[in-house]
């Protein structure tokens, strides 16, 4: 009796093995949008019209607690790396195109962790993370392919990118320059790269695309059918902002189709994030949150994010534990099957999101940066409830209203001010989102308690890697693109 039950258990366990052993990794589609405002979704404003993005945000599972960086360059290589970027020398600002700077190569790239699982890796879109050297560009960070630009925006259309005064073409595939792409919406292209990979791909291999789509960066341009949606909305660039919004919600739902077409729908997980906060400057909106892009506000930190399709155990619901930037590396490796890196600072949530379990993250760091003028934030902190800033907040540090009747968007800047240094706010998110009761005098000791938490993150902070920029870099010298080969 008891060699059959030994025999039973074993087999058992043989089964149960072999099962793992055959386990299917999903595809996984990562897309990031580009200044996507809080409210600039239709599930939350009813002036848009984003009827995929809704669709897959309601059919899965809105992460309501999404947290990224103020800023486009430490969003991404928190997203790429599960690093705080004031561990990195990213903290301050973004990385221009013309900076002998990019994100560190001796850091493991999430596609880098996915090939070893493997995973086809694939990237469409905007890269951010610095070009000086090749080593520094998508295909030496883990990317089979990459279709895309490396620099922070680029006109729609020409492709080209403007800063301190050097002009260049930015736009290639793989690593070629492709200036077939001159002349047509970039968001258009984007979706015919993708509907290309997706139906070209061997279904039996994993595939992970990185989608960082231009949409809605500035320069504010869409065609015309797409404006023409929002007649009713009276300022010019609002209106043009939210066709470029439906644009981009066009490539989701022609990527999702194309999905179903080949046979990959359900067997993907899409997870969708912005980069950062809107920009009300450039027609963005975050209402009622606080703030913009460029300030650790809420507004500019708290973004539209979900998660749909295989793996999900409980859907149809709004998670409300936190998640940050850094969590999606660990996240991902860990939906893909992999065991997902200890030695960052990402927490993979994969468990808690898909179960709607509480979330494994209690306190995060919104930004630390020592190199003045902190134009998006000298310092926050998020311990629980409680939020702390310790300084210059950001340059839009008030509330604003979309400007759909109203031809005006006047948005005045608020520049650094150094009496600002040891100023403190202090905000209960749960009861107060929009951070309108600061509660930093009435509350002492917990000002005390968060600050002693930031000094201790603060002795990891290594010095922001923010150099002039170079007239080495100047497209003028590689034929008038801009082109890695110069640090």
């Amino acid at each position: 009796m008891c060699n059959c039950l030994q025999n039973l258990l074993f087999f058992i366990c043989i089964m149960l093995k072999t099962a793992h052993g055959q386990a299917k990794s999903p595809h996984i589609l990562f897309i990031v949008a580009d200044d996507f405002g809080w409210n600039d979704v239709g599930f939350r404003n009813p002036n848009i019209s984003t009827p995929n993005i809704d669709k897959l945000a309601k059919e899965g599972i809105i992460l309501d607690q999404a947290y990224v960086q103020p800023v486009c360059s430490p969003s991404r290589s928190a997203f790429m790396t599960g690093m705080y970027p004031f561990k990195t020398g990213l903290q301050h600002l973004v990385v221009w195109p013309d900076q002998k700077v990019c994100a560190p190569t001796n850091l493991t790239f999430l596609p880098q962790h996915l090939k070893k699982l493997g995973y086809a890796t694939h990237m469409i879109g905007k890269w951010h993370l610095g070009f000086c050297k090749w080593q520094c560009t998508p295909t030496y960070r883990g990317f089979d392919s990459f279709y895309g630009y490396y620099t922070s925006h680029e006109d729609y259309y020409r492709k080209s990118n403007s800063h301190d005064k050097l002009l260049g073409f930015d736009f290639r595939k793989n690593m070629e320059t492709n200036e077939e792409a001159i002349g047509t919406y970039s968001t258009f292209q984007y979706t015919t790269r993708a509907l290309n990979l997706i139906s070209q791909h061997n279904k039996s291999q994993p595939f992970f695309m990185y989608m960082p789509l231009q949409s809605v960066h500035a320069p504010i341009q869409v065609p015309i059918e797409y404006e023409n949606m929002y007649n009713h909305i009276r300022n010019e660039g609002r209106r043009k902002f939210s066709g470029m919004v439906t644009a981009m919600d066009d490539v989701i739902g022609n990527v999702t189709e194309a999905l179903k077409a080949n046979d990959m729908y359900d067997d993907t997980l899409i997870i969708f994030s912005s980069d950062n906060g809107g920009w009300p400057a450039e027609y963005g909106n975050n209402f009622p949150l606080r703030g913009s892009k460029i300030t650790v506000y809420e507004g500019g930190t708290r973004v539209t994010s979900f998660v749909h399709g295989t793996g999900l155990k409980k859907t149809g619901y709004t998670y409300r534990g936190m998640i940050h930037a850094v969590d999606w590396s660990p996240t991902i490796v860990a939906a893909a099957g992999g065991v997902p890196d200890k030695n960052i600072d990402g927490i993979s949530q994969w468990d808690n999101i898909r179960t709607g379990g509480q979330s494994s993250r209690t306190e995060f760091i919104y930004n630390l940066d020592d190199l003045p003028p902190y134009q998006t934030g000298h310092a926050a902190i998020r311990m629980g409830d409680y939020k702390l800033i310790v300084g210059y907040p950001g340059l839009y540090p008030n509330w604003y209203p979309p400007p759909t009747y109203t031809d005006d968007n006047y948005i005045k800047e608020v520049p650094y001010d150094a009496s600002q240094n040891n100023k403190t706010q202090l905000f209960n998110l749960k009861d107060d989102p929009n951070e309108h009761d600061d509660l930093s005098t009435k509350l002492p000791d917990l000002v005390e308690k968060l600050r002693t938490r930031m000094a201790e993150y603060h002795k990891q902070m290594v010095p922001a890697n923010y150099p002039a920029g170079t007239s080495t870099a100047d497209p003028k010298n590689y034929n008038g693109f801009w082109t890695p080969g110069w640090c």
